[in-house]
């Protein structure tokens, strides 16, 4: 499908992952695309590997399966890599984006992956300082955005504010849009 971005998020059960997938959905639907989330669960435990799935389109999303040729992966647990087959799929100009301070040279040659681009940011370490916690999902959606260009950064924002704004205290959403912001800016390439 022409202009449609698929984005396969992996991470560990607690990290944010499905958040972060379904946050990204939900923000295109304010700049009025189409849009798709999942997950996909093994054991259903704290810790263990997951997936989630992410389709933004321009038009009609027909659908309903797996990303199994991802345009972007993105990586909230960087203990993944040479556990899963982060690569599997990924198209020839994809992207990956790592969870990580590593420099996105290192982890390109860690991942084995010859085409397409990886980059890296600290997501952890943003949210430790920004949020008091080290959950990555919020920063790892801002190198998203940065890096893929999917959405606009003051949507995602705009959609953090009012969903978070809903279950958390001012506290907590606003140092999750720093959080947010701090990685849209820190992310770097190899």
């Amino acid at each position: 499908m022409e202009g449609m971005v698929e984005i396969r998020w992996h991470g560990r059960g607690g990290q944010g992952v499905v958040t972060a997938a379904q946050l990204l959905a939900q923000s295109a639907l304010k700049e009025d695309k189409y849009f798709q989330s999942f997950p996909e669960f093994g054991p259903e435990r704290m810790g263990a590997p997951i997936r989630a799935f992410s389709r933004v389109s321009p038009e009609p999303i027909n659908l309903y399966c797996n990303v199994d040729d991802p345009d972007v992966v993105v990586v909230l647990d960087p203990t993944l890599i040479g556990v899963v087959n982060l690569g599997e799929g990924l198209k020839e100009n994809g992207i990956v984006i790592v969870n990580t301070s590593e420099d996105a040279a290192s982890v390109k040659a860690k991942l084995g992956i010859d085409k397409g681009k990886v980059y890296t940011v600290n997501a952890s370490d943003i949210a430790k300082q920004e949020i008091g916690r080290a959950i990555p999902n919020t920063p790892m959606l801002g190198a998203l955005i940065k890096v893929s260009e999917v959405l606009k950064l003051d949507t995602v924002v705009k959609h953090l504010k009012e969903s978070f704004g809903k279950k958390f205290s001012d506290a907590v959403v606003q140092g999750n849009i720093k959080a947010l912001e701090r990685a849209y800016e820190e992310v770097k390439a190899a």
